[in-house]
């Protein structure tokens, strides 16, 4: 599968995105011992970031410096990893989705990166982070019941994609509906997205214990940046 992020590179010249190759995911129950890890990240959180503002966090503000860069500036829209740390340091829990879906967000919490994933079997590739295109379609997976998922992007908008299927706007705000990890998924593919602070190869291994120990699968993982923009799992 290649993913490339050569249109935005020029544009975002710190974006660094781990593309990894998940296979071999488990049956879709969180063990208790995930459920236990994810608790003790979430009181590293508080404790970390307790009294700082979200705007001096370096991972929140450099999203925010991003979303900025291509228009977008209403505070409606925030990072995912944005909104998982407010969450947390609320006191609130991380919501429990499905195993893989939770130790992404275990690591975003952790390393203070923007995460997401795709069930594999449901693309075609290759895939992009890209300015949108007149055409692009995308169903957003927040919608209430009931009401229409349809939700192009905007114009100059940057999109993760696959062809002319958006994967995520607002480049990590939310996903798709069409792809989503669930009970079948057996492979995906998973992005761990920085942009500028932060060790990228350190939430790689982490994520990659945690998948191991939790889900029984194994990840293979390569980072397209500036100087490498296209890459091929």
């Amino acid at each position: 599968m290649q993913v490339a992020i050569s249109e935005i590179a020029e544009a975002f010249p710190a974006a660094r995105i781990a593309v990894v190759a998940v296979a071999g995911i488990g049956p879709a129950e969180a063990p208790a011992a995930l459920r236990a890890e994810i608790a003790a990240r979430e009181e590293r959180c508080r404790a970390r970031w307790a009294g700082t503002e979200l705007s001096q966090i370096p991972g929140v503000a450099a999203w925010r410096a991003a979303y900025k860069g291509f228009g977008i500036k209403q505070t409606s829209y925030r990072s995912s990893v944005e909104r998982l740390v407010k969450r947390v340091l609320a006191g609130d829990a991380l919501p429990a989705i499905h195993p893989l879906v939770d130790i992404y967000n275990a690591v975003s919490l952790t390393h203070v990166f923007c995460c997401g994933a795709d069930d594999r079997a449901k693309l075609t590739g290759p895939l992009a982070f890209r300015f949108s295109r007149e055409g692009d379609s995308f169903l957003d997976m927040g919608v209430p019941d009931g009401e229409d998922p349809s939700s192009p992007p905007k114009p100059g908008e940057v999109v993760y994609a696959d062809g002319a299927t958006v994967l995520c706007r607002r480049w990590n705000w939310r996903q798709d509906l069409r792809t989503a990890i669930g009970a079948e998924t057996r492979d995906a593919i998973l992005t761990i997205q920085a942009n500028g602070p932060g060790d990228l190869d350190a939430a790689i291994a982490d994520f990659a214990d945690l998948a191991a120990r939790h889900c029984g699968a194994s990840v293979t993982a390569k980072i397209a940046e500036r100087a490498n923009p296209v890459v091929e799992l």
